[in-house]
């Protein structure tokens, strides 16, 4: 008699079932196509399987975090050392030791690693090329050297390699999409491919996984493993609300970070952990300049003193202020009584100033985009600004009242802000310009041990799966620059050897023994990248560059009979939608009026800039 079983449909909380029917069948399905899922899907091919490795994202936005990362990766030249300085990184939270011990050596092996795997034969070293000006956005985050914590002990043998002197490029991002391309005979790709449900035997094995493609549930036998490699759940307000305690986030990396790999985790009878642990960045403590409608934050970490020297606070929803402005963070983390943690996040802070503040604004040569000024709102009086924030009117003007007092005594009594930041209000006219607090990325999700293996409340191994990166990241507190991608590599590799390898139960023994046709069109890999595909007329060249934040660009260049630019068509891009989107636009209208490819680029969008300049050099 078979066992009993659910119906499978959209609103099922668990597919439990003896006997799957299979629509297609690969050896290891890989979740997620960031630098985890990547790394993931390059180790499980090389070890001899058959992949399939799917992503939420359409083709052309893939790449999670690890796209809009800094590069940054954690390393070091000493286990012992770095085995101390994550613990203490980590207290006073408890990790299993065995977890510190294996991140630690895979941090000492990454040198290594770079130049095996992603033929990186001479990392850049941020700690010897500290005062390189290239890492001017980063300095004031990174206190001494690349190390965030210098205080802890063995942080002194801590390094972050880039691979090569570059930031916020997508470099790293590039080269681990371009290990799955060179396996596309191996590894398949699905874009706009949703996960909706682990398929699970009575016995708790993990056999495939049901994927929405095309509009339509199809179930993916997977002979030997699953990996889950979603990354966390920046963009999912529910889970932000009920985990981290904040009304609201904004998002600075991708989009496609919407929870699922914890509900997928949780339907599977996961324990969890790092649930509440999240990173941030950007300005003051971690936040962003608010402009109505936008979905993703500008990350903005240049040192920017304006914001916090003059008569100028950052007041919180009553028109308080909680937290020290010219403060340095370490990844949205301010100093709390002996440990750094993310402050609690303000539903609606503002930055409150003065005229005189208002006008050194005014005179800055350049400002972040979005530009500070046209957000700002103006009022003659204290109670009116209150107002117009949505601040309680008594709190505010008492605030300002202590600020203007603390700049007579030469002290500030609440919070310590430097004595020579502090001057006092102007009476009238004030402004105040809306903030939110950014974030990175979450560390929650399924706990899993030092093989990569998922494991159940009872702290026992859910067979066949596994998870790797952001999702149940290991970092339980205090966050050093580039652990989160030094975690991708590390446990993406071992996700992906360990799923690969040839299991005693495989989804062949539970499902109804039907074997689709490998030549199904419906299930073709979307991974395709050929520029041969455009059409060129008479004084029309194609050309191409990698050097954006994206995957290859694609323009057609068109000169007119005394060789000058006609016209600059951009055939294929996929730079980010907000910023990069500003270079999409104005760039080839700039070459046009300018005859030339050397033009100015766009603030804010200097990688996007650079590859539609060489894409439009290349033809």
């Amino acid at each position: 008699m078979k066992k009993q079983t659910r119906l499978i449909n959209e609103v099922t909380a668990m597919i439990v079932n003896q006997d799957f029917h299979w629509d297609t069948h690969y050896d290891v399905v890989v979740v997620g196509f960031g630098g985890a899922g990547a790394t993931a899907a390059h180790f499980a091919a090389d070890a001899g399987a058959k992949v399939l490795l799917v992503d939420s994202a359409p083709a052309g936005e893939e790449g999670g975090n690890t796209r809009y990362s800094a590069q940054m990766i954690s390393v070091s030249d000493d286990f012992d050392a770095e085995k101390t300085y994550f613990s203490h990184l980590t207290a006073p939270m408890h990790l299993d030791d065995d977890m510190i011990a294996t991140f630690a050596q895979g941090m000492v092996d990454l040198p290594g690693y770079l130049r095996d795997y992603l033929g990186v034969t001479k990392p850049f070293s941020l700690k010897a090329n500290w005062e390189n000006p290239i890492f001017a956005p980063v300095k004031k985050s990174l206190v001494e050297n690349t190390i965030e914590y210098p205080e802890l002990p063995g942080s002194d043998h801590h390094d972050v390699l880039a691979v090569h002197p570059g930031l916020f490029d997508a470099a790293l991002w590039k080269l681990l999409r371009a290990e799955v391309v060179k396996r596309a005979a191996n590894i398949d790709v699905w874009f706009d491919a949703p996960a909706t449900h682990l398929l699970q035997t009575p016995a708790g094995t993990i056999v495939g996984i049901q994927i929405k493609r095309d509009g339509k549930f199809v179930n993916v036998a997977a002979t030997n493993g699953v990996v889950l490699a979603l990354g966390g759940f920046e963009n999912n307000v529910t889970k932000i609300q009920d985990f981290l305690g904040a009304a609201s986030l904004i998002p600075v990396g991708t989009l496609y970070n919407t929870g699922k790999g914890v509900d997928l985790a949780i339907e599977a009878g996961a324990s969890l952990w790092h649930m509440q642990n999240f990173e941030s960045l950007g300005l003051l403590h971690g936040m962003a300049l608010k402009v109505s409608g936008q979905k993703r934050g500008y990350l903005f970490t240049a040192p920017w003193p304006t914001l916090s020297t003059g008569a100028i606070i950052t007041a919180g929803d009553d028109g308080s202020r909680y937290f020290k402005e010219d403060e340095s963070n370490r990844h949205g983390h301010l100093y709390n009584h002996g440990i750094w943690r993310v402050p609690q996040n303000q539903v609606h802070p503002h930055l409150v100033f003065d005229q005189t503040q208002y006008d050194l604004f005014k005179k800055q040569e350049s400002l972040p985009v979005p530009p500070i000024l046209p957000l700002a709102v103006k009022a003659d009086s204290l109670d009116e600004l209150a107002d117009k924030i949505d601040a309680k009117p008594e709190v505010l003007a008492q605030t300002v009242a202590d600020f203007n007092f603390f700049a007579d005594q030469g002290r500030d009594y609440a919070h310590n802000r430097e004595v020579s930041t502090l001057r006092k209000f102007d009476d009238g006219p004030y402004y105040a310009v809306a903030l939110e607090q950014t974030i990175l990325n979450t560390q929650g999700g399924p706990r899993h041990n030092k093989n990569a293996e998922v494991l159940d409340t009872n702290l026992n191994v859910i067979p066949h799966l596994y998870a790797a990166g952001e999702l149940g990241g290991i970092s339980a507190g205090q966050y050093q620059a580039g652990e989160n991608l030094a975690e991708c590599l590390i446990f993406g590799k071992i996700a992906g050897e360990n799923a690969a390898t040839e299991k005693a139960t495989s989804a062949d023994q539970v499902g109804d023994g039907q074997q689709p046709a490998a030549s199904q069109v419906a299930f073709k890999s979307d991974l395709t990248t050929d520029a041969s595909q455009f059409s060129v007329g008479p004084n029309q060249y194609i050309g191409t560059s990698s050097a954006g934040i994206g995957n290859e660009v694609v323009v057609r260049v068109t000169l007119d009979d005394n060789h000058a630019i006609k016209n600059v068509e951009i055939l294929q891009q996929s730079e980010s939608a907000d910023v990069g989107s500003l270079a999409v636009k104005e760039l080839p209208k700039r070459m046009v009026e300018q005859n030339t490819y050397e033009v100015d680029a766009v603030a804010g969008a200097s990688s996007s800039s650079r590859a539609i300049k060489d894409a439009v050099r290349d033809a």
